[in-house]
């Protein structure tokens, strides 16, 4: 993944799929209605021939064999992950309420008249495909062992993206920062001191407490919360205690933030742990408005951190051509192509910035595959790694990515001031990320708290 302010110089023909939102809360309009008791571990093997209506969320409904259908794919994907699995029934309870409130925000795209063509899904496949180094049609035969229906696998991504839409209009748009606060970041940053590459490795467990939720049924909710603290500090698994128990949208993911610095780390985490920063595997609970975290710093390490602004860094000036294997262009002759096209630029036969115009797929092809002069940081690992071992004027061999496979020319290198306005777009965008994740949070919960539930008794 490109990582910095740049990413969208080796990126513009991918389609980026967001996560399926997972934040969920106990609707205050639910009605319980009884029905015959069901034998929930067929979830996992689909045996279960006949389907009834399991939910029913505002005017739809979420029935026994999609529910089957998701849990299944749930359960797929936390072995994948090598996350235990919960018990049956908390893992069904985990999925209804991701479920219920997919179907939330699927009507509120609805009535906004937000839609997703079939040409957009198409391409959000083959980028999945391409990320997976598949084809299509491997990806298809991967679903189907999966026991994964290829059309639910498209109406899944379909409404992603609808879902992504929504939140990009409802929420991303909404989020401002502040001059004021991006003085008070890079202020901060310019007093940093050895620490500042530090990162932690952070995982946690949302349980939100209900709205008017009384004194001790707030308190019982922190006692909880207390309770899952004891029982990974005595060493169950984090990731089985945050897909049972946890309502973030990581739940399913094991609680998993991954490695952040502290400036990316929710303010009420950092407080928790910046007294045991280098404590390894240290559980803790924290209270914010309206909820409590189970807190796990799992480790901390050196990481890289942006410069500030007037300090000297290392930049190259690059050219890349950007070629796509597909089932009409198989990898073998995307490698011959290739391979071909730098030979004749370093026979002299032709020129590096008229074969990107030729050939590229790119929209950089316009511009003779140019990308200008790129930081550290500023592109994927491997195509990083291949530029940064060649000469000025030297062409690299057919380097692969996640978004194809590249023939890179480096034209020069320089050590350049660092620029303030990257800077102050590095702490934007910091900033924004920061507060991202809690506007989501309540935004999701307000369309689970408007949605009217009905949930049939014994589903789970």
């Amino acid at each position: 993944m490109i990582t910095t302010i740049n990413r969208v110089r080796l990126a513009t023909l991918a389609v980026l799929v967001a996560a399926v939102p997972a934040f969920a809360q106990e609707a205050q309009t639910i009605r319980v209605i009884e029905e015959p008791a069901v034998n929930a571990d067929a979830a996992l093997t689909g045996s279960r021939p006949v389907d009834r209506i399991v939910a029913v969320v505002n005017n739809d409904v979420i029935t026994e064999y999609e529910l089957q259908n998701r849990v299944r794919q749930v359960a797929i994907n936390l072995r994948q992950q090598n996350i235990e699995l919960p018990s049956m029934g908390e893992l069904r309870n985990q999925v209804i309420e991701r479920l219920i409130l997919e179907k939330a925000i699927d009507q509120r795209a609805k009535e906004l008249g937000i839609r997703v063509d079939e040409q957009m899904v198409s391409a959000s496949i083959e980028q999945i495909a391409r990320n997976n180094k598949l084809t299509v049609a491997e990806l298809r035969e991967r679903l189907q062992a999966d026991d994964v229906s290829y059309s639910a696998f498209r109406r899944q991504i379909r409404d992603e993206i609808m879902m992504q839409r929504l939140r990009e209009r409802e929420v991303d748009s909404q989020l401002t920062i502040p001059e004021s606060e991006v003085d008070a970041y890079l202020a901060e940053e310019a007093g940093f001191t050895s620490g500042d590459t530090q990162e932690y490795h952070v995982q946690h467990i949302l349980l939100p407490i209900p709205p008017g939720a009384s004194d001790r049924e707030a308190d019982a909710v922190g006692d909880e919360a207390e309770n899952i603290a004891r029982q990974a500090r005595q060493g169950e698994d984090f990731g089985k205690l945050a897909a049972a128990h946890s309502k973030g949208e990581d739940a399913l993911q094991g609680g998993d933030l991954g490695w952040r610095d502290a400036s990316r780390l929710p303010s009420i985490f950092w407080q928790a742990i910046e007294n045991h920063r280098t404590e390894r595997n240290y559980v803790t609970v924290v209270q914010s408005s309206g909820a409590y975290h189970v807190v796990k710093l799992v480790d901390n390490r050196d990481g890289v951190k942006a410069k500030l602004a007037g300090v000297p860094v290392e930049q190259t000036h690059a050219r890349h051509i950007l070629m796509f294997v597909s089932d009409m262009t198989p990898e073998s002759e995307v490698l011959s192509r290739l391979h071909d096209i730098k030979r004749r630029i370093e026979a002299g036969e032709t020129d590096f910035a008229t074969m990107a115009r030729l050939t590229s797929v790119d929209n950089s092809a316009t511009r003779g595959g140019d990308l200008g002069w790129l930081n550290a940081g500023d592109t994927v690992p491997e195509f990083e790694s291949a530029m940064n071992r060649l000469q000025p004027g030297e062409v690299s061999e057919p380097i692969r990515t996640q978004y194809g496979y590249h023939l890179i020319q480096v034209v020069e290198r320089r050590t350049a001031a660092g620029d303030a306005t990257r800077s102050r777009l590095a702490a934007r965008m910091a900033l924004r990320e920061k507060k991202l994740s809690e506007a989501v949070y309540n935004w999701q919960r307000e369309l689970r708290d408007r949605a009217y539930v009905e949930i049939r008794k014994d589903s789970f």
